[in-house]
């Protein structure tokens, strides 16, 4: 059997991130007929945590800023259930090692903890389907397989990683993946889109589990729709859907991912080589 946990860190709010988490997991181990088993953890507001006896762990994105929950009960139970996570895997008795896929608000998190970079407020919301680039890492990384350069994401954040230290990264056996589109003519950083933190850890400021047929149609929704409009523009709902529907675009990234990652995570149970 393959156990997976799914922190969820959205707070109660409506969202359509855990949906699309439960939707792939599930057609994952349709695909190649495992037997399966999931639980959810409500971090935030009933700091729930799993224990160890999971093989991966995918904590979510969410609401809210990645800086003001400093200090808090939660934010100290969640890291602390980390530091357990990266004991065992750092224990050379343990073979079953534990793999951990960070997205967006969970991502910003870590990345402060670390301090592998500046995480700060953005000047406005980054709300979209965007190219994102590799680098020449990502390119080599075995989770980002199959991915073209550019390749595009759903992003939906109003905060950044930005100036990433990568001594400090690489120290913890760790590089950037990859980063926001190039935008030469704005004066400003551009945005760490993805890193490996360690060998058994990845994380995404994007979200990897954005369903393209999903979320096509549930933006298409009448309220919904009118939402997106007053908030963002006719002409960005439009080319939300565009994107959306574009099989080389959103469904391309949801095809990759986070297959690729519970591939490696579920490793020798499936006999997938592990990484060097």
């Amino acid at each position: 059997m393959i156990r997976i946990a799914i922190l969820d860190m959205y707070e109660g709010h409506a969202n359509q991130g855990m949906r699309c988490i439960r939707e792939l997991i599930n057609q994952w181990g349709e695909f190649h007929n495992l037997d399966v088993e999931w639980d959810e953890f409500e971090v935030r507001q009933r700091q729930e945590l799993p224990d160890l006896s999971y093989d991966m762990y995918i904590s979510t994105g969410g609401p809210g800023s990645p800086l003001e929950s400093e200090g808090s009960d939660w934010e100290a139970a969640y890291f602390s259930w980390l530091s357990s996570v990266e004991a065992w895997n750092a224990d050379p008795l343990k073979r079953d090692k534990k793999y951990i896929l960070l997205i967006c608000h969970s991502f910003q998190l870590v990345s402060r903890q670390y301090g592998i970079g500046t995480v700060s407020k953005r000047r406005s919301t980054s709300f979209g389907v965007f190219p994102v680039h590799v680098l020449l890492e990502g390119q080599q990384d075995i989770v980002f397989q199959g991915l073209n350069d550019p390749f595009y994401v759903v992003d939906s954040r109003d905060y950044q990683l930005t100036q990433p230290a990568f001594d400090k990264l690489a120290a913890m056996g760790g590089y950037v993946l990859c980063i926001e589109k190039y935008r030469p003519h704005v004066p400003l950083d551009q945005a760490v889109m993805g890193i490996r933190f360690n060998k058994y850890m990845i994380g995404t400021q994007f979200h990897p589990e954005a369903d393209a047929v999903g979320m096509s149609m549930y933006l298409q929704q009448e309220d919904k729709k009118q939402t997106v409009i007053e908030n963002y523009g006719l002409d960005k709902w439009q080319s939300m859907i565009d994107g959306l529907n574009d099989p080389e675009k959103i469904l391309w990234t949801y095809s990759h991912i986070i297959p690729n990652f519970l591939n490696i995570g579920a490793g020798e149970k499936m006999g997938v080589p592990q990484p060097a």
